[in-house]
């Protein structure tokens, strides 16, 4: 009884947080005119590139040579699924789902951290976090995606099955959320997880390409991709104009991008440094021996971290991803990743200040614009650092003990395997 006291006071403050702030977030979404707002831009990818995408996916084909698609076919369920709800504008429906899975994932954290041993503070880090994005994440589908990731993380801790479901789910939406299966621990649940994953993400490939013509038309626009400004490549490409480099920001799939001499260079520089850092995680996974409940938490928001920040595209929405990963690690009260988790909040309200504020002093690369962007990714930069470190350190054994080098999370071995379990 005491227990339920003390939890059921956090759980109803958290509770009333969410609802203050989601009502100012779509306060500031119906005034997304102004000026300081983004002039309407940060809405305009819903009711102008989602409703025209809307309409090609009614039509049963997924959009071909349209240099903007370059999602996985799981993105056109998603954007398929406002029109379930009559009565509203596209749009509206957008918000309003987007809303809903707002609310399922805070449920979500909420649950995973009233269970002994657990902690809240993964739900008041999503709760008080998304909003530092303004009203971005009611206007993008990576609220949709990150829950997808969230749940594949806290349900694997009971039943890898579903664990590999919701991740396999998310990466066909947008790939990355794939990631989240990579620190499962050894042995049977690392093959089950991965193997249900493989089986969902195959079935639903085919269900999608039965239903609809040209699934994988994103493959050939993804090539095409340069550096946008907002990536580490950008703002060094952004102070080299101070310096005399002749390129310039344009607009080009769907995101400004530098354009000039050696843009293709830095560009293969970043797809190196992805490469170095998938290698540096197969090597962690492989060199690991000391697993604990929240290692796969860690080792999800460690990879995801790494393969932000060497992407060519660093877009504002991709905090939503790493907020809600930071979250599920703060659930687990032996998580490493707590310093990383204040370096992503803080990355994340930088990126507000940079889109949509002073985006065109970005664009422009002014020296302001530039040092914006420098102290946004400074900050990423160092989140991913100090994440991986702190993740190779943590599994590693204490100095003169050895574990066995696969240690199951406490208690698995006595919870059953419940599908839709979430944590």
């Amino acid at each position: 009884m005491n227990r339920l006291r003390v939890t059921t006071g956090p759980v109803l403050a958290l509770t009333a947080i969410w609802l203050i702030t989601r009502a100012l977030m779509l306060w500031l979404l119906v005034h997304g005119g102004a000026r300081l707002l983004g002039s309407g831009s940060v809405t305009r990818e819903v009711w102008r590139l989602y409703f025209h995408w809307y309409g090609v996916l009614a039509h049963g084909s997924f959009p071909v040579h349209d240099t903007l698609w370059q999602y996985p076919p799981g993105a056109g369920a998603v954007l398929l699924a406002p029109g379930l709800l009559p009565g509203l504008t596209y749009f509206e429906a957008f918000v309003v789902l987007t809303l809903a899975v707002d609310a399922l994932t805070v449920a979500a954290l909420l649950r995973a951290g009233t269970r002994p041993g657990r902690s809240l503070l993964g739900a008041a880090v999503w709760t008080g976090g998304l909003p530092l994005l303004l009203h971005l994440p009611l206007a993008r589908y990576d609220v949709q995606v990150t829950a997808l990731a969230v749940l594949s993380l806290l349900a694997a801790a009971r039943s890898p099955r579903a664990g590999g479901v919701f991740a396999a789910l998310g990466g066909l939406v947008k790939v990355w959320p794939a990631l989240v299966l990579l620190g499962t621990p050894r042995g049977r649940p690392t093959r089950t997880a991965w193997a249900w994953a493989a089986g969902a993400g195959l079935a639903c490939l085919a269900l999608l390409a039965a239903c609809f013509t040209h699934p994988l038309s994103f493959l050939r626009e993804q090539g095409g991709r340069g550096v946008q400004i907002e990536s580490l490549g950008g703002t060094a490409l952004n102070l080299a104009r101070h310096a005399g480099w002749p390129g310039r920001a344009r607009y080009r799939y769907g995101a400004m991008e530098m354009t000039g001499p050696h843009v293709h260079a830095v560009a293969t520089a970043s797809l190196a440094l992805t490469a170095l850092s998938f290698g540096l995680l197969v090597l962690w996974r492989v060199r690991a021996r000391r697993w604990t409940e929240a290692t796969p938490f860690d080792a999800a928001l460690s990879a995801v971290l790494l393969f932000t920040v060497t992407s060519r595209v660093i877009s504002p929405q991709y905090m939503i991803w790493l907020i809600g990963l930071a979250a599920v690690c703060l659930t687990s009260r032996h998580t490493s990743q707590r310093p990383v988790a204040v370096l992503v909040l803080a990355a994340s309200a930088l990126s507000t200040v940079v889109f949509p504020m002073y985006y065109r002093e970005v664009i422009d690369g002014t020296w302001a614009g530039c040092l914006l962007m420098l102290s946004r990714n400074g900050l990423l930069t160092a989140a991913a650092v100090l994440s991986f470190v702190r993740l190779w350190r943590a599994a590693r054994p204490p100095a003169g003990k050895s574990v066995p080098t696969t240690q199951p999370p406490p208690g698995s071995d006595r919870l059953p395997e419940r599908a839709l379990s979430l944590s």
